[in-house]
C-alpha cells in the first residue's frame, strides 16, 4: 500500500485527488507543518526539500521500494503506475497536460503562494507586494479562463491531471481569500470559463473524497508564532 506524507494543503490535495481519480491504496501520513514535523529525520528520509507531499511506494520500479517528492511528479509517477491513465495517450493530448502542469507548478503555485503569505500571513503588510501578487494572481485566472474557452479541460477535450493539479489552488484562492481583508478573495464570476470548470471539477466524487483527506486538521484560524516560524521562519533553514 502506498504511503501518502501529508497535509491538507492544496499541494497535498492534488495528490489526495489523483490517488482517489486512480482508486489506489494508500495509508496517509500527516505531517504538521505547522507543528514543525516536517523537520522531523524521518521526513527528511523521504524529501530532502522538507516540503509535503511526498509518497513511499512500496512495490515501486523494479518491484523495489520507491520514494518520490514533488507533487507534478508524484502525479506523473501515479498515472504511469496505472496504464498512464489520467494523461493523454495522443502525444498533442499529453503534451498540453504536461504543459498545464508546469503552468501550474511554476506560475499559480509559486505566485498564489506569495499572495496568500503577503496577504494572510505576513507580519507586516506591505501594499506593494499584495498588489503585485494580487494582480498576477488575477492575471493567471485570465490566462486559464482564455485556455477554458476553447476546450473543456486543460489539456483538452479529458480530464486529466492538469486539471487536478491545478483545482485545489483555485478553490483556495475561492475558499479561503475572504477571510483576509487586505488580500481579498477572487470572484469567479469574472472567470465565466474557470468557473464552469471549476464547478465541474468539484462535483466528480473523487475530488470530494480527495479534499475530504485530513479534514479534521484543518483549522480556520489565525497562526500562531510557533507555526509561522515553522512554516516562514528561520527553523526551515538551521533544519537543512
Amino acid at each position: 500500500m502506498l504511503e501518502v506524507w501529508s497535509w491538507p494543503t492544496p499541494n497535498g490535495h492534488k495528490v489526495h485527488i489523483a490517488l482517489e481519480e486512480l482508486n489506489l491504496q494508500y495509508k496517509v501520513i500527516p505531517v504538521d507543518i505547522g507543528a514543525g514535523e516536517q523537520f522531523k529525520s524521518e521526513f527528511l528520509k523521504i524529501t530532502p526539500n522538507h516540503r509535503i507531499p511526498a509518497i513511499v511506494d512500496p512495490d515501486g520500479p523494479g518491484g523495489k521500494p520507491f520514494t518520490l517528492f514533488e507533487s507534478a511528479a508524484i502525479l506523473i509517477y501515479l498515472s504511469e503506475k496505472c496504464g498512464g491513465k489520467l494523461i493523454p495517450k495522443d502525444p498533442i493530448g499529453r503534451y498540453k497536460c504536461l504543459e498545464w502542469m508546469m503552468f501550474q507548478m511554476g506560475g499559480i503555485g509559486p505566485m498564489f503562494g506569495q499572495w496568500n503569505h503577503f496577504g494572510a500571513y505576513a507580519k507586516e503588510k506591505i501594499p506593494y507586494a499584495i498588489e503585485r501578487y494580487t494582480n498576477e494572481v488575477k492575471r493567471l485566472h485570465r490566462v486559464l479562463n482564455h485556455r477554458l474557452e476553447e476546450v473543456p479541460w486543460l489539456a483538452g477535450d479529458e480530464y486529466s491531471m492538469a486539471d487536478i493539479i491545478t483545482f485545489p489552488w483555485i478553490r483556495t484562492a475561492v475558499q479561503t481569500g475572504a477571510r483576509f481583508a487586505e488580500r481579498g478573495s477572487i470572484d469567479l464570476q469574472d472567470y465565466p470559463a474557470v468557473k464552469h470548470w471549476y464547478d465541474e471539477t468539484a462535483a466528480r466524487p473523487a475530488v470530494q473524497r480527495g479534499l475530504a483527506v485530513l479534514t479534521d486538521h484543518q483549522a480556520d484560524r489565525q497562526i500562531s508564532e510557533t507555526e509561522r516560524e515553522n512554516t516562514f521562519g528561520a527553523t526551515q533553514f538551521a533544519a537543512r
